[in-house]
């Protein structure tokens, strides 16, 4: 057997995964779209001084566990973030769609969001299953600076985490406002409405969830300089901070809003991304 053949078998084996491939990576988006507005949720009930709940992940999984079949839909959940990492994972190994698919920035990217999205789909899963896994994100992210500032350079690897985690979210919000997902969406198969509204939600939810990584990793950069890692916050503590600013609880308003929007922007994604 030759080279072509093996590669026109890999070509063929592509095309046939690619439907079970598109059906995970959109089950994977309406996933995260599904936690993004619980978390936004939440957070809007804190601005308003009318919840007790973590405005994070595991609040969000737990307002789920409550309702009638709740269970199902966790699992519904940790399924379709498991399609997600699998898509990244079949993008890292093969490609992603569109021209420059194919090179090496575009494959790491992919490997590290199938990291994360396993890493995610991990946690929802263990929670469905009855693990407490899924606890606080302040807490867990308080113990992981803390184990991580034991290390040699400890402190030096803090800082650039925090360092890569505030320029992710001003990356974020820049490519959020300049639309950048534009080139990934079938904008040809959408009306004038759901474009533009697909355009609010794709902007103002990017860049409230860019300014919430931005400021998390601000506060991880503050408990390496400071030497001190119960600076470091997780998605709770990052939001509630937004309500000690000048401006009381408005500008929480303003991102539990727009993650209420980045939610509904994910449902976009799970109908027109290119996959």
């Amino acid at each position: 057997m030759n080279a072509s053949t093996l590669t026109r078998g890999g070509r063929a084996g592509k095309r046939k995964a690619a439907p079970a491939i598109e059906g995970a990576a959109r089950a994977g988006f309406t996933a995260r779209g599904v936690i993004y507005l619980l978390v936004g949720l939440l957070a809007l009930q804190i601005a308003f001084g009318g919840s007790g709940k973590q405005a994070d992940q595991g609040g969000a999984l737990q307002e789920v566990a409550e309702k009638p079949f709740g269970g199902v839909v966790l699992w519904a959940l940790g399924i379709g973030l498991v399609g997600m990492a699998l898509w990244r994972l079949s993008e890292a190994v093969f490609g992603a769609a569109g021209p420059d698919g194919g090179k090496a920035k575009k494959r790491l990217a992919s490997a590290a969001r199938a990291v994360f999205y396993g890493f995610v789909a991990y946690s929802v899963l263990s929670f469905a299953a009855g693990s407490s896994g899924s606890g606080s994100s302040d807490g867990k992210s308080r113990d992981a600076t803390a184990r991580a500032m034991e290390l040699p350079a400890g402190q030096w690897l803090v800082a650039a985490a925090g360092v890569g985690i505030l320029c992710a979210g001003v990356w974020m919000v820049v490519q959020a406002a300049r639309r950048k997902y534009h080139k990934h969406m079938r904008l040809g198969e959408m009306s004038h409405r759901v474009r533009r509204t697909v355009d609010v939600t794709g902007v103002g939810g990017g860049v409230a969830r860019g300014l919430v990584f931005a400021v998390a990793g601000g506060f991880a950069l503050r408990a390496a300089v400071e030497y001190e890692p119960d600076k470091a916050k997780g998605m709770d503590d990052t939001l509630r901070s937004f309500s000690e600013t000048p401006v009381g609880p408005w500008l929480l308003v303003f991102i539990a809003v727009g993650l209420m929007l980045f939610g509904l922007f994910s449902f976009a994604m799970a109908r027109y991304r290119k996959v």
